[in-house]
């Protein structure tokens, strides 16, 4: 969508070439032709502005395509406005807009879900790839510019979004400010390219086999902890065994799953079913449970080392908690990247280069 914008943006100053080139010459000039250079001003005016409105007109319907699309992946109108930045009630004209210049219904609408119609269907399949050639077109365009700008888009699982954020993306914003970084995090393996994301960031052995991946070498394991004041009351567990005896906080996995607590130790690996007084969808829920010590969690190091540093959080099973694998930035190839995409991957390759990673800062 900042593609579109852009590039129509940069379409007005062709307009205004194109209004200069209407004026007739001024030499060697007949009586009529002196009565058409009179004119000519208003006749300019009237042109420049049809050829304004015509861009306008592209834009809008640029707009109302890639609306159409993102509608037809996210199957309703609420998910796919807050991706667009637009209001579900602008969302729903511009295709009610597009719909009534077709004349025929793209969408079947209901309460709780939207859907292709058939002729939706037929109308994606057909646009698509006509749309991915014009944002492509852009794109070369907009990589001729020397100063990074327009919008990136990035997928992480919420960890690991947490972990790049101030040694990845906060740096990045602070040295190229016109370029907008979009971070959505999803705890589910998402298709990138589909999705519309120009970056992924997940564990290096999770990265599809054909993206470019970027290894970012941050150290990671998981880590069990709980409150001095939880282990002062219910003893401190020793091996994994002994969770089953302990109040534990578990995690409810994107899938539903309940997560089990894997372990490792000499060659030998187990994965303990864990009980306890709740259960959460989001790991910074169980951190804060952990701090008013109502149980033991497994979090992720970088998400409670300052608790642990300062004391508030205490690890135990620590020899039994391995080295994950490290977290990647992958994308797919792309012929012509823009200015802002290869600033991207510069910027990371750089930071690694410099161990910035193994610092975690």
């Amino acid at each position: 969508m900042a593609a579109t914008k852009s590039a129509i943006g940069e379409g007005n100053s062709g307009d205004i070439s194109l209004s200069c080139l209407l004026r007739p010459q001024r030499d060697r000039r007949t009586v009529d032709e002196a009565k058409i250079e009179m004119d000519s001003p208003r006749d300019n005016r009237d042109n420049a502005a049809r050829v304004v409105t015509k861009s306008r007109t592209m834009k809008s319907s640029l707009t109302e395509l890639d609306a159409v699309l993102v509608v037809a992946r996210c199957g309703k109108f609420r998910t796919a406005a807050v991706e667009l930045g637009v209001s579900t009630t602008a969302l729903s004209n511009a295709i009610g807009k597009l719909e009534r210049t077709l004349g025929v219904r793209l969408f079947n609408r209901t309460t709780r879900s939207v859907s292709l119609t058939e002729a939706g269907q037929q109308f994606v399949a057909q646009v698509a790839p006509a749309l991915r050639d014009i944002h492509e077109a852009m794109d070369v365009v907009r990589a001729r510019q020397s100063t990074p700008s327009g919008t990136l888009r990035i997928n992480a699982f919420p960890t690991a979004a947490r972990e790049i954020l101030s040694s990845l993306v906060l740096p990045f914003v602070r040295e190229h400010p016109q370029v907008h970084v979009d971070v959505v995090t999803e705890g589910r393996m998402v298709d990138i390219v589909a999705g519309g994301f120009d970056f992924g960031v997940r564990s290096a052995d999770r990265v599809p086999v054909d993206m470019i991946a970027l290894p970012l070498g941050f150290p990671r394991r998981n880590v069990v902890v709980a409150s001095p004041a939880y282990l002062d009351a219910r003893g401190t567990p020793l091996v994994p065994q002994d969770l089953m005896n302990h109040a534990c906080l578990r995690v409810r996995l994107p899938n539903g799953a309940i997560h089990r607590w894997p372990f490792e130790k000499d060659g030998r690996s187990l994965h303990i079913d864990v009980e306890g007084p709740l259960t959460l969808d989001e790991a910074g829920l169980a951190r804060t449970a952990a701090l008013a010590s109502f149980g033991l969690t497994l979090a992720m190091e970088s998400d409670v080392r300052e608790d642990i540093e300062a004391g508030r959080l205490v690890c135990v099973l620590e020899d039994w908690t391995p080295t994950l694998a490290p977290l990647s930035l992958y994308y797919p190839s792309r012929r012509n990247p823009t200015a802002a995409f290869k600033a991207f991957i510069d910027f990371a390759r750089r930071r690694g280069e410099a161990g910035i990673y193994r610092g975690g800062s």
